[in-house]
């Protein structure tokens, strides 16, 4: 074999010459990637992978409200103009056709003749459809000018009036309950809330755990605090998620308490008999398809708000054999501590066993052993 500055490769295509220090893309890489990141449940940022085969024709009023509350703020505001035009639109234009019917256009029963001919339009002062719409916001908006008034020759009018009133009140409601729920939403508060971008898994006390690392950028403290994890395992042969895999894991948090969320917390799950991790060593995370779910759930202290935060771990995210670095330190100038965020994910290597926690407990069992406990006195 040549070990000179180049070697040679064999692909499918043919035989391709790798230079040492030079990155050689393979064919396919860009893709790979994008479908590696499209395989997520659940993307770094929290989002969620996951959409619902529905008719999409067939959607009842809860999901537009929902959806108005967490669109743009843009597109919100919107839709409200859009709804407040279309009902006074339909509204003055049902008051235009019920006074047409009567006559009240005519040009002998226009209001600057009605002295003469004694006629009684069903609302004073209508000209015409411009009238009819200035009306609609009138009773709408419960703003009167003096001049259009209802009379008592057309019932109609009097019960459109009713219904205009009772479908403008119900869409106030509706409009202060969606913007007091936009206004109050925790969202942009997740965003303050970093979780690390790798998780590691080393040994603690004679014990393999999975480790990883949140804080919190703001000031304002998140109380009651409760870290949940959850693992996803797909169907190897073909990458098809498996249900009933979905596992919940036994997480603690190890500098603080639960009440009380002082600095960026380590969430540390113990892999024991009990844990899907347990059979698991390095080389098998390198073979598996798994995806890591966490949530970070608390209530604000400022605002009594409840907050969750979301992000997730795939098989290329775990790093076996490292450990998170500090990134707390004292500032004797300013003396108060410092939380450096830039070093939330700073993992460093450290001695770990390749094998599984199932191997390695088995191996502490053996050696626990000594030479007297099998050697029976004479």
């Amino acid at each position: 074999m040549d070990c000179g500055d180049e070697w040679t490769q064999f692909t499918d295509d043919g035989v391709s010459v790798i230079k040492p220090g030079v990155y050689q893309p393979r064919l396919g890489d860009q893709h790979a990637n994008i479908q590696r990141r499209n395989m997520r449940v659940m993307f770094k940022n929290g989002d969620i992978n996951i959409c619902h085969k529905r008719n999409r024709r067939v959607q009842d009023f809860s999901n537009y409200i929902v959806a108005l509350v967490e669109a743009r703020w843009r597109w919100t505001l919107l839709n409200f103009c859009s709804a407040f035009l279309f009902i006074w639109l339909f509204f003055g234009v049902l008051y235009w056709i019920i006074s047409y019917n009567h006559g009240d256009f005519a040009p002998e029963n226009l209001p600057q003749n009605q002295s003469t001919s004694n006629f009684t339009a069903c609302v004073k002062n209508f000209y015409g459809f411009t009238s009819a719409f200035l009306f609609s916001i009138e009773v709408d908006t419960t703003v009167a000018y003096g001049k259009r008034a209802i009379t008592l020759e057309c019932p109609q009018t009097i019960t459109t009036m009713c219904l205009q009133c009772i479908v403008s009140s119900i869409f106030q409601a509706v409009m202060v309950g969606i913007l007091f729920a936009k206004l109050t939403r925790p969202r942009g508060r997740t965003k303050t809330i970093l979780f690390s971008r790798h998780a590691v898994i080393n040994l603690r006390n004679d014990k393999f755990c999975l480790i990883f690392r949140v804080g919190d950028m703001r000031k304002s403290r998140i109380l009651n605090i409760r870290p949940k994890a959850y693992v996803i395992r797909y169907k190897t042969e073909s990458k098809v998620l498996d249900i009933s895999d979905q596992i919940e894991l036994n997480v603690d948090v190890d500098e603080c308490e639960s009440t009380f969320f002082l600095w960026p917390i380590t969430v540390v799950h113990q892999i024991d008999e009990s844990s899907p991790f347990y059979r698991l060593s390095a080389a098998d995370l390198l073979c598996c398809k798994l995806e890591i779910l966490t949530v970070f759930e608390g209530v604000v202290e400022s605002t009594g708000q409840p907050v969750q935060a979301r992000s997730s771990f795939t098989e290329y995210d775990v790093f076996w054999g490292h450990r998170f670095a500090s990134m707390v330190g004292y500032n004797t100038s300013r003396m108060m501590y410092e939380v450096d965020f830039s070093m939330l994910s700073e993992i460093q290597q450290v001695d770990t066993p390749l094998c599984s926690a199932c191997e390695y407990d088995s191996l502490l069992l053996t050696l626990s052993h000594t030479p007297d406990d099998y050697y029976e006195p004479n």
